[in-house]
């Protein structure tokens, strides 16, 4: 009877992991890029090069080294598992990578720099839960949700918020706590409202001007793939910012904050 139990109780262990496994789903980022634009955007004047809207490959926080793909791409934390054209015209690029040591996948798409409103607007609906997208790959063979349905958004651009209003916010469909990150200028002051709105947590946000570039990016996602708490994400963005913009990282932690 004992070997019994002992039997039963192994393949119930078992069937419980299984099922686990079975169940796991991987985390998603995705991140809402709008194209650096001299021309369709109230920018400070970059060289022309890295300031067309429309050329992605070039583009400051696209294509160029501390470009979203391009930083990411040059990671050894990532692999770039797919690049193409989306689904959406005002969408020039989309790029999946996935993390090295975990399954976490990113979703990052480079939104024509005219188009900087509705990046926003996607944004935001995505942080509120809505727009739930799939995504299936077959070179690699992925099947991933994005979206509102991913676990953290992002945004990284110039804040349009500072040039246009937004007639409505997104609704909050939120079932959960999904995390959201915005890299651009003074974004606390000016998207706390949406945000709020939304329903999602602020993560990291700024408090004055910044640069938006992917290096801030990717430290604060190399916390939150820990699952450290917002402090620690806050430190590791502040470090990177310092190291890269040569500043202090005191001043960095007052530009990085998280939460209300």
């Amino acid at each position: 009877m004992r070997t019994k139990c002992v039997v039963v109780t192994a393949v119930l262990l078992f069937s419980a992991v299984f099922t686990l496994a079975e169940n796991a789903k991987p985390r998603i980022v995705h991140v809402f890029v709008a194209l650096a634009d001299n021309k369709y955007q109230g920018i400070v004047p970059v060289p022309a090069r890295i300031g067309n809207g429309d050329d992605p490959d070039n583009n400051l926080y696209w294509g160029a080294a501390a470009g979203v793909r391009t930083f990411f791409a040059r990671s050894t934390d990532w692999k770039l598992v797919w690049r193409g054209k989306s689904a959406k015209a005002l969408v020039l690029e989309r790029c999946v990578f996935k993390h090295r040591d975990g399954d976490v996948y990113l979703v990052a798409d480079a939104y024509r720099g005219r188009e900087i409103k509705q990046a926003i607007i996607d944004f935001l609906e995505a942080a509120g839960g809505n727009g739930a997208e799939k995504i299936r790959l077959t070179n690699p063979e992925l099947n991933i949700s994005a979206g509102g349905a991913a676990d953290l958004v992002a945004y990284v651009g110039h804040d349009g918020l500072m040039d246009f209003e937004l007639s409505h916010f997104p609704p909050n469909k939120n079932t959960g706590r999904r995390d959201a990150i915005l890299l651009a200028c003074a974004s606390k002051q000016y998207f706390s409202a949406p945000i709020r709105a939304s329903g999602a947590y602020p993560l990291l946000w700024t408090t004055n001007l910044m640069a938006p570039e992917a290096y801030t990016l990717k430290a604060a996602l190399d916390g939150w793939i820990l699952g450290e708490g917002e402090r620690e994400i806050q430190q590791r963005a502040a470090e990177a910012y310092s190291k890269y913009q040569k500043c202090s990282v005191g001043a960095a932690k007052k530009l990085l904050v998280p939460g209300w």
